[in-house]
């Protein structure tokens, strides 16, 4: 569960955010929307005491991990935070809690940085790649470029030896730079990188009177959208840089997530699942919502002040919003050899109609098929090492010595 202290409220103004236009959403009149919704901006101290000791309480596992998100969490000022910690210690029963905290990075400071090395907060930093590709949307609120500005905190957060990873989100202006990205978070010093893309509809091609998320059939993208192919152009050129020599010393989430697959366990990320739901979101108002890509007035499971959080995140709205993933699939989909390496991707990128089709098909399809096919016999080579005993960066040599020849 991602919990959103600040709502949509945020110290940059990213064009292809598509959090931003949740402010119209939250401050709409109660009465225009099908349930009652409490407006906030900002988490208040009872909802947040409520949050802390009812998520904890709904798990029966040893270690809880609290995911902090925006708009940007630092908004919520850094008081918020450290009673966020002294409620953890008071509900933990016994519980390992653990705290991530997905930022801008332009807030923090040498007393942010301190507080996050003090309690053991994993920071991840979105930063897009080069400076000339971050600065093109990731601009602040006056109109400032940030990428010096991130490269600075990144330098107090290692100097203070917090962990941190990077979110780079893929667009109209990097999906052919993946060779130079990769190179960029290196220098950086990130060792675990995730890679989103970006794939949002024009607003006024969303059908959305009935509070869901149901783009029209001529929807058409917005500029900042990565083409079609561009996922995975950009996902190939990265993993051929990360092949070469750093399998084992740095860590790409959907690598990880698809050697996962090839082993036959789960997948760790939602979009190469068989079924989602499992990324919830919480809003500063106690709001819950099914997912932090469907924060729609349809989307809104309930109110924690009303009713308990487990039963919300059971419930049955949930449980059929997390099933639609593998049921809601194109005939063309179910028929694909390579369906159980992503399961139709995310519900939300699934706005390409097909002739004769009752579903549609995902936008990055061909992206999924080109990354798929093109690592499958490097991933191949790793489950082999690791069922032998190995590990998977044996395969570096193997593959080196094959280019080779």
């Amino acid at each position: 569960m991602m919990a959103k202290p600040a709502s949509y409220r945020c110290n940059l103004k990213c064009d292809y955010c598509f959090y931003l236009e949740k402010e119209q959403m939250m401050q709409q009149p109660a009465e225009k929307k099908p349930q009652p919704v409490a407006t906030a901006e900002q988490m208040s101290d009872a909802v947040l005491k409520r949050y802390v000791r009812d998520y904890i309480g709904s798990q029966d596992t040893d270690e809880i991990d609290f995911a902090w998100q925006g708009g940007e969490p630092t908004l919520a000022g850094l008081d918020f935070y450290r009673n966020v910690v002294k409620y953890q210690q008071q509900y933990a029963d016994g519980k390992t809690i653990t705290n991530s905290f997905q930022t801008n990075a332009v807030a923090i400071n040498r007393q942010w940085a301190q507080f996050f090395a003090d309690n053991n907060f994993l920071i991840g930093v979105s930063v897009d790649g080069a400076p000339e590709v971050h600065d093109k949307y990731r601009i602040s609120v006056n109109g400032k470029p940030t990428f010096e500005r991130v490269k600075h905190a990144i330098s107090l957060l290692k100097e203070f030896n917090v962990q941190f990873n990077t979110l780079t989100v893929i667009n109209d202006q990097n999906w052919s730079k993946g060779k130079e990205t990769y190179h960029t978070l290196k220098a950086l010093g990130s060792e675990h990188l995730q890679f989103i893309p970006i794939v949002e509809v024009e607003q006024h091609c969303q059908q959305s009177n009935s509070g869901h998320y149901s783009p029209t059939a001529d929807a058409t993208l917005t500029h900042f959208s990565v083409p079609a192919h561009g996922y995975g152009q950009f996902m190939t050129a990265i993993f051929d840089e990360w092949i070469k020599e750093d399998v084992g010393r740095i860590f790409v989430r959907m690598f990880d997530s698809m050697l996962a697959t090839w082993m036959g366990y789960p997948a760790s990320v939602c979009v190469q699942a068989k079924e989602c739901g499992q990324a919830m979101v919480i809003e500063a108002n106690g709001d819950l919502y099914s997912c932090d890509h469907y924060v729609y007035p349809a989307n809104r499971l309930g109110n924690i002040a009303l009713t308990n959080i487990g039963k919300l995140a059971t419930s049955k709205q949930q449980q059929r919003f997390g099933s639609a993933k593998s049921t809601k699939l194109t005939s063309q989909c179910q028929q694909c050899e390579l369906r159980a390496l992503c399961h139709g991707g995310c519900p939300k990128h699934r706005i390409t109609p097909i002739a004769g089709e009752k579903h549609k098909q995902n936008y990055l399809c061909a992206s999924y098929q080109q990354i798929f096919r093109h690592t499958a016999p490097a991933m191949h080579l790793m489950v082999q090492e690791i069922q032998r005993g190995g590990v998977a960066a044996s395969v570096m040599p193997l593959l080196a010595n094959m280019d080779a020849h």
